[in-house]
Formats: C-alpha cells, sequence, structure tokens
C-alpha cells in the first residue's frame, strides 16, 4: 500500500538567520548582494568555458557543471531567504518546503561526488598525463557527470521518501532559512528514527566517500609532484590543484558539521551558521577561486574583454 502523509501542518513559517529587526535590512543587502555576486559569477564562469575553445577541456567541463550546481543550489535557497528579511512572516506552504528540500538535496549531493569527480580529474592529469586523453575522454566525461546527477536524485529520493512520511500534527515554526531536514525532523509528532539514521548513513555515503576519493587522489598527486625535480614544474602542478582544494576544504567543511552528527547534539543556531558556508558563501566563492587563482581563465577573460573594447 501506498504511504499517505496524514499531516495536518498545510504551511510553514520559517524564522530565518536572526528575529532581530535592526538587522532584518543589512543582512538582506548583504545577502542580496552575495546572491548577485554567486548568479553572475556561475553564469558567466558558464558563459566563459562555453564561448572559449581553449577552455574546452574536461577540467573545464567539470567546473561549468560545478557552476551549474551552484548557481541552482543558491537560487533554490537565497530567494526565500531574502523575503524573510522584508516580510513580518516568511511562510511556505507544505509543498513548496518538500520541494525546496527535494531540489537542495539533489544538489548538494551532486556537489559533493562533482568535487570528487574534479579530484580524480586532476590525479590523472597530474600522473598519468600520457594517458590523460583516452581515461578522460568526452564520452567518459559525459558519464561521469551523469553519474553525479544520478547520485544526487537517488540521495535526495531516499531522503524525501522518508521525509514524506513524517508527521506533522500543530508545530509549523522552523528555526532556520530553509526548509533542511533535521530542522523539519524537530518538529515531528512522529517518530524519526528512521529517518535519522537515513541521514546519518547518506550524509555518511555522500560527505566521507567523496572525501576519501578526493585525499587519496591527493596522496598520489603530492607523491607524484614531489618527484618532479623543477621548481617551475613544481609550482605549475601545485597551482592546478590550489583552487580545487580551497573549494573542498569549504564545503566539505561546513556540511560535516551540519549532517555528520545526531540533531539531539547539534544546535540549530550552530547549524545555520554552517548552513549559510555551504548554501550561500560556497557558491560564491567557488567561481572567484577558479578564476582568480588559474591563469587560463583569467588570459580567457582578458582576451575576451579586448576584443569588446576593440569593437
Amino acid at each position: 500500500m501506498t504511504a499517505i502523509n496524514h499531516s495536518t501542518v498545510t504551511e510553514f513559517i520559517l524564522v530565518g538567520l536572526t528575529e532581530q529587526p535592526e538587522l532584518q535590512l543589512p543582512l538582506f543587502f548583504l545577502f542580496l548582494g552575495i546572491y548577485v555576486v554567486t548568479v553572475v559569477g556561475n553564469l558567466g564562469m558558464i558563459t566563459l568555458i562555453g564561448l572559449s575553445s581553449p577552455l574546452h577541456t574536461p577540467m573545464y567541463y567539470f567546473l561549468s557543471s560545478l557552476s551549474f550546481i551552484d548557481f541552482c543550489q543558491s537560487s533554490i535557497i537565497t530567494p526565500k531567504m531574502l523575503m524573510n528579511f522584508v516580510t513580518e512572516k516568511n511562510i511556505i506552504s507544505y509543498p513548496a518546503c518538500m520541494t525546496q528540500l527535494y531540489f537542495f538535496l539533489v544538489f548538494v549531493i551532486s556537489e559533493c561526488h562533482m568535487l570528487a569527480v574534479m579530484a580524480y580529474d586532476r590525479y590523472i592529469a597530474i600522473c598519468n598525463p600520457l594517458l590523460y586523453n583516452v581515461t578522460m575522454s568526452n564520452q567518459i566525461c559525459s558519464w561521469m557527470v551523469f553519474g553525479v546527477y544520478i547520485m544526487g536524485l537517488m540521495g535526495a529520493t531516499a531522503h524525501m521518501g522518508c521525509m514524506l512520511r513524517v508527521l506533522f500534527c500543530k508545530a509549523d515554526v522552523i528555526n532556520h532559512y530553509f526548509c533542511d531536514l533535521f530542522p523539519l525532523l524537530e518538529l515531528s509528532c512522529s517518530s524519526t528514527y528512521i529517518n535519522e539514521v537515513v541521514v546519518l548513513c547518506f550524509s555518511a555515503f555522500n560527505i566521507l566517500t567523496p572525501t576519501l576519493a578526493i585525499l587519496g587522489s591527493y596522496v598520489f598527486i603530492i607523491a607524484s609532484i614531489l618527484c618532479i625535480r623543477s621548481t617551475e614544474g613544481r609550482s605549475k602542478a601545485f597551482s592546478t590543484c590550489s583552487s580545487h582544494i580551497s573549494a573542498v576544504a569549504l564545503f566539505f567543511g561546513s556540511a560535516t558539521f551540519m549532517y555528520l552528527q545526531p540533531s539531539s547534539v547539534s544546535s540549530m543556531d550552530q547549524g545555520k551558521v554552517s548552513s549559510v558556508f555551504y548554501t550561500i558563501i560556497v557558491p560564491m566563492l567557488n567561481p572567484l577561486i577558479y578564476s582568480l587563482r588559474n591563469k587560463d581563465v583569467k588570459v580567457t577573460l582578458n582576451k575576451i574583454l579586448e576584443k569588446r573594447c576593440f569593437l
């Protein structure tokens, strides 16, 4: 028989980041600015990579996919968050809340695995450069990106299957700025044991597995770099990895703090701060990290700007 959600709650109220009135307007402009930079940065990165033939390589193909994920993830969360700063009560319907949660999970899980794929790409480029074109062919890259999104869809569907069985009877105030797993589970009037087990298991898989893959890749990368005799060669090899390492540290650090602990020992206020990093700050920083610290991107961007100046 199909499980039916007997929830009596038809809408939720999102508390937001803070309930202090004097902070609402400054935070609105702060996060509006962050969102504008995020949208311009990620869409700009996708456009730049798409228009520039020198950037049509596996590394930048994955980077454009990461930019798409960051753009979607931020757009799912930030606009609703901005409404919370300018409305007295930020109300979200039950279907809209579940939809937001589902697509947030799709893209946050996809980002975990995309960062692992990008680490593998760097491993092949540095440790097996002669086999790079064969190992990272267009078909293989397409399948890897397809697999990333499949992982995101599978993980999100598993979480949603459990969430739709949860009963919400009276409590309707979500102590968060978007519909996230733990804040919603706190409102349940039914048992959430299965949900918490599923969250911990899938979070462990979707965070620890990519993390181990990334660490393993970089162990071999560092060993290969240390074997390079020339200082210039070492510097060039390290520079191709530094941007990715920065993005990985920011994303996995904040996501691990939020999800790899039981809800009973986590603080929602601390969780909000952690969530801000991987839902809002990281999507803004990724295109900046990869553009400002990437010579190829800067050179391509300068060429495009020079052409436009001469037109």
